[in-house]
């Protein structure tokens, strides 16, 4: 019997993207046309989430297939422990050449994780910058969550995330180009990782000009006043900082604009990759994903950026067109990004069984895609561990119910089939108790808010202690080339540094109010203070 050959498998990834804002989603707005044909070549997930609404632990999970609990990835300045295989790892043990190009937001000295190949600088740092402390409260935030990228959207001459996605972009296609070029027909791997549509938002202008003001809509659903939000939602009402600036309608018309504009760039470098491998002949044995880390808020409930279990946080697009699957097909059943890799294990070497003899928590996507098996009986578990409720967060998604427990606080549960906008928690609901019970049980087991608690803070004390010695914190970014320390956003942080380097220059607009403290932010979500007796002028 002739041996049958390996396909390529390709991985380009998005950052935060919502996949409400995709047309292949329902948008109306979005102009995607790229992703919308790779849609129409293969199978879209309607019902796909990210395992943790947070950059590296998401990335940390889809990589080893593992929840971000399992291998102690908790916020976003955790090191994958080296002992943890990858994707690159498992493809490379079945015959892969696996390459890295683009952001992956590794922490710590291992900056290949198993790849060959890493082909360019990561865009964020690798140190222990941005690590998570509960013990001051929700209002603590290390970098990145300032809504000075909000009130700034706007169009732009060049900006940072820019020059980033067209290194990311020319290096993918060169990679192809390369993998063309080779007579040994050994099959390959590549992540493609861009840093677009992640805040700020703001995008060059003729991205911008692709949009009307009057196309721009506006957030589903409007802010819900502070008294009335879940315990875990106030707390991010500081930790992002909604205390200190004042979003207008504007504001927020602007910020949309631009963050369909950043898509509508990277479906244009999509659609030149897609081209690449159609050119070099390529295409005919790639299996190609397209998938995002988490969502973006985008205003909705009044909210921004990830961090929390609504859908348009947790929420990810993911589209798979393997060559000879039928096209066209739409898959209902929920789904997460720790079946990535399983998925890709049954595509390069399916006699590995990825599920049990590899103990991954991801299970292959490939009966649902091959129609081989409809009999989906698992369910999405999300954790988050970071800022803002600085208590352990878990989300279960099973058929049309999503329940979210914040440890120590009442819990929700959505039925999102009849309320897809979250509106109505059915958690106090006599008539779901049964079923929210069921809920509660399967989200717990193995799984102890008390043991876990005191892990995240030792481990947050661990690295503070390392981060915090003069004259010897650890550096570990890769660096592609001399100057890239310099060029992408290290010490300074997110906001600064890309509002430097965005032209015209712009300073990052200042705050309206002053920070809280930890006292006054607790009572504030207590109840013991309201919002109006501490911000008066805040609307």
């Amino acid at each position: 019997m002739p041996k049958v050959k390996q396909p390529n498998i390709l991985l380009i990834m998005a950052d935060q993207l919502a996949a409400q804002a995709l047309s292949l989603y329902g948008n109306t707005v979005c102009k995607t046309p790229n992703l919308d044909q790779l849609a129409a070549s293969g199978t879209v997930f309607k019902n796909a989430y990210s395992n943790n609404p947070l950059c590296v632990p998401s990335r940390a999970s889809m990589i080893s297939g593992l929840h971000s609990t399992h291998i102690d990835v908790f916020d976003n300045a955790n090191d994958l422990p080296s002992a943890v295989p990858t994707m690159a790892h498992y493809l490379r043990q079945s015959g892969y050449w696996t390459e890295l190009c683009g952001k992956m937001h590794f922490i710590g000295p291992d900056q290949l994780h198993g790849f060959n190949h890493r082909s360019i600088t990561d865009v964020y740092p690798a140190n222990y910058q941005w690590i998570a402390d509960w013990s001051a409260g929700p209002a603590f935030v290390p970098s990145g969550t300032s809504l000075s990228g909000v009130v700034d959207a706007g169009p732009s001459i060049r900006t940072l995330q820019e020059d980033y996605d067209d290194e990311v972009e020319y290096h993918c296609i060169q990679s192809i180009y390369d993998r063309a070029r080779e007579t040994d027909d050994q099959p390959f791997f590549e992540l493609v990782s861009f840093t677009s549509p992640h805040t700020p938002f703001t995008v060059s202008e003729e991205y911008w000009d692709r949009y009307s003001e009057d196309e721009i809509d506006p957030p589903k659903v409007g802010a819900i006043a502070f008294e009335d939000l879940d315990y875990h939602s106030k707390a991010l009402f500081f930790a992002h900082g909604r205390h200190r600036h004042q979003i207008t309608a504007t504001h927020a018309r602007n910020a949309r604009h631009a963050y369909y504009g950043m898509i509508s760039y990277l479906d244009d470098k999509i659609g030149r990759i897609l081209n690449a491998l159609e050119k070099t002949g390529l295409r005919d044995n790639t299996s190609i994903f397209f998938t995002s880390d988490h969502g973006e808020m985008m205003g909705e409930r009044g909210m921004w950026f990830k961090h929390s279990f609504w859908d348009w946080s947790s929420r990810v697009p993911l589209i798979a067109s393997i060559p000879g699957v039928k096209e066209g097909q739409i898959v209902d059943e929920p789904v997460s990004l720790v079946d990535l890799l399983p998925t890709f294990i049954d595509l390069a070497n399916p006699t590995i069984s990825a599920t049990t003899s590899l103990a991954l928590d991801g299970n292959s996507l490939l009966p649902l895609i091959t129609k081989a098996n409809t009999q989906w009986s698992h369910a999405v578990i999300s954790d988050y561990l970071a800022i803002g409720p600085c208590v352990p967060c878990r989300m279960i998604r099973r058929g049309r119910y999503k329940y979210i427990i914040a440890d120590g606080h009442p819990s929700l549960l959505f039925d999102l089939v009849d309320d897809p906008d979250e509106l109505h928690d059915l958690a106090n609901s006599q008539e779901h108790q049964v079923l929210q019970q069921e809920l509660h049980l399967e989200a717990t087991k193995n799984w102890n808010p008390k043991h876990l608690t005191k892990r995240v803070i030792e481990s947050q004390q661990r690295r503070k202690m390392i981060a915090n010695i003069p004259g010897a914190a650890p550096q570990w970014d890769f660096l592609a080339r001399d100057g890239d320390q310099h060029r992408y956003v290290r010490l300074d942080g997110v906001d600064t540094t890309k509002a430097r380097a965005r032209l015209p220059q712009i300073n990052p607009t200042p705050c309206n109010w002053p920070a809280l403290d930890a006292d006054t932010v607790k009572n504030l979500i207590d109840g013991k203070r309201s919002l109006e007796s501490v911000l008066p002028d805040f609307k």
